[in-house]
């Protein structure tokens, strides 16, 4: 008699959002901008924007957890320094409760192999100086943020409204 296949559960399941994973997605992203006291346009205005940006494949949008528990968001356009996509990872997020099970580093991985597939050569990323638990794991997973290495300048991203 041959043994149970082992418990594949403990691993964190990430997938690719579909249109309709929009309100899950609009509630996830609505959540972050409360946690961290950004305007949001609200859950409504969000799902549809998923929907139809998901839909247009315009985004690539990857849930993790049943609940689900988090979301990565990615953005792909052709960029001048190769013929390689130029990948963006513009956001990610786990529930509170979640955070430190494994689900960031689930979604940052999938993320990773996702642009990898999509025929990206590079990702960036942008975080605030204080979220440490999200610059730690950006950075033990390799990312960095001095050019041209370790020695380099410290790199900034900035960002205004028009």
């Amino acid at each position: 008699m041959s043994s149970p296949p082992p418990d594949s559960t403990d691993e964190p399941r990430v997938r690719r959002a579909t249109p309709g994973d929009a309100p899950q997605v609009a509630r996830l992203l609505d959540d972050f901008q409360a946690e961290y006291d950004e305007p949001s346009p609200g859950r409504e205005t969000l799902e549809e924007r998923y929907e139809e940006l998901i839909r247009n494949k315009e985004m690539i949008v990857l849930l993790v957890g049943d609940g689900p528990d988090g979301f990565a968001q990615l953005r792909f356009r052709p960029w001048v320094y190769s013929a390689s996509l130029h990948s963006y990872l513009e956001e990610l997020y786990v529930v509170p409760d979640r955070r430190g099970t494994g689900l960031g580093r689930a979604l940052l991985e999938a993320a990773m192999e996702t642009a990898r597939g999509e025929g990206a050569e590079q990702m960036e990323l942008g975080t605030s100086e204080d979220d440490v638990a999200a610059r730690g794991l950006y950075e033990s997973a390799g990312f960095i943020n001095r050019e041209g290495g370790s020695d380099g300048p410290v790199m900034f991203f900035y960002e205004r409204e028009l």
